[in-house]
């Protein structure tokens, strides 16, 4: 597939004596609607952290012309989510979407980082509606949904609390007319203590989604795991899902990189490399967590953070090239670190690699210990595509 036409746009952010860092990535398609994505990451140890935080954060969409309004989903990444969790919901002012918190502290080492996706409709204000956990965009014939912080909190293992979240999960898609293989485009799964945990979410995981079709010939959902500490002490994971309902046949297509990259499956885990949608004037690509492996499913340069960064954006960008994009068309990157000390050195790398991509760098090993870095994003490409909905 020929590499798209491109429209997104980096913005950095100058906050002036604010202690952050802040950038935006916008995508006007053809059909109008500016897709936008702000990452904003305090640099220090800092005075009412929330409030700078909120404070650079409006900075930010006031940069680059977007009101708070178009907010479909901010996540929180936080140094201590049992504090912390109640002070972010308290003191961040109102905006509409879902709210996603989770225990992973932002590199260098400080407080708070987020993570915002908006959509800017210039022929008049979007139709988000929140509910608890639950946020729904309404877009003509598609509905998007945002489940956040979905968890269970008995004191049973990662396998047992698993089921019984996916078995939440379905129910719940399915009182809205959807089903986990036809309609889940994105998961996220935040495992407390990964390297004891993640064993139980696969496995159960497994079991679970064969039982909806959901198998090595069919296909499986685009998705991150990776360590993270949900806010209840007895959840050992936490999910957070998007879930489009109105999808067409074929608007939807699974990626895959065979010659850099093996498919999880062939050893043993359950979830897409990447996974695309196409809309009418766009196509976003969902990047699950990628890190630095081969065709067979070995880690590549263990050992070494800098050479695993670059075997994973190489990766990336074999994935991106399956749907005619490239790491320059990527809207926000989200990199997870299992060592807090190869921080300052990948933030670095980072800049040099990824030039003005939004990005939020975090302390969250991977579910590998010999994995020390792993990137997941989503890209954005302009479609020319009249039989399909727009965005």
């Amino acid at each position: 597939m020929p590499h798209c036409e491109t429209a997104v746009e980096w913005l950095a952010v100058d906050c002036g004596t604010l202690p952050v860092r802040a950038a935006v990535a916008r995508f006007q398609g053809g059909g109008g609607g500016i897709d936008c994505h702000v990452t904003v990451q305090l640099t220090g140890n800092v005075h009412e952290p929330v409030e700078t935080l909120d404070r650079a954060w409006r900075h930010a969409l006031a940069s680059a012309g977007v009101d708070a309004s178009s907010t479909l989903l901010r996540r929180f990444f936080c140094s201590d989510i049992a504090n912390q969790h109640e002070d972010l919901l308290d003191r961040t002012r109102p905006a509409p979407g879902a709210i996603s918190i989770i225990g992973q502290t932002p590199l260098p080492a400080a407080r708070f980082a987020l993570w915002s996706q908006h959509l800017i409709d210039p022929s008049g204000p979007i139709d988000v509606v929140s509910n608890g956990g639950c946020s729904a965009l309404r877009r003509g014939a598609l509905t998007h949904h945002w489940i956040t912080g979905l968890h269970d909190s008995s004191d049973d293992d990662s396998a047992v609390q698993t089921r019984r979240m996916l078995d939440a999960h379905q129910r719940w898609l399915a009182d809205n007319g959807m089903t986990l293989a036809d309609h889940v485009v994105r998961t996220w799964w935040f495992v407390r203590d990964i390297d004891s945990n993640y064993q139980g979410l696969v496995d159960a995981r497994r079991e679970i989604f064969s039982t909806h079709g959901l198998r090595p010939d069919t296909h499986y959902i685009a998705s991150t795991g990776i360590a993270g500490s949900p806010r209840e002490p007895a959840a050992k994971l936490s999910l957070d899902s998007h879930a489009i309902a109105g999808l067409l046949p074929g608007q939807v297509e699974h990626l895959h990189a065979p010659e850099h990259l093996c498919p999880t499956h062939a050893y043993g885990v359950t979830f897409e490399r990447a996974t695309a949608v196409t809309y009418a004037d766009r196509r976003h690509i969902y990047l699950s967590g990628t890190a630095s492996i081969d065709p067979a499913g070995a880690i590549v340069h263990e050992g070494d953070v800098l050479r695993q960064l670059e075997r994973t954006l190489e990766n990336i960008d074999a994935l991106l090239a399956k749907a005619g994009a490239n790491t320059g068309d990527l809207a926000v990157a989200l990199v997870y670190l299992r060592d807090p000390a190869d921080g300052a050195v990948i933030e670095r790398a980072l800049r040099e690699q990824l030039g003005g991509v939004p990005y939020v760098l975090v302390h969250a090993p991977v579910c590998r210990p010999g994995w020390l870095i792993e990137i997941e994003g989503l890209a954005i490409v302009s479609a020319h595509s009249d039989g399909l909905p727009p965005y």
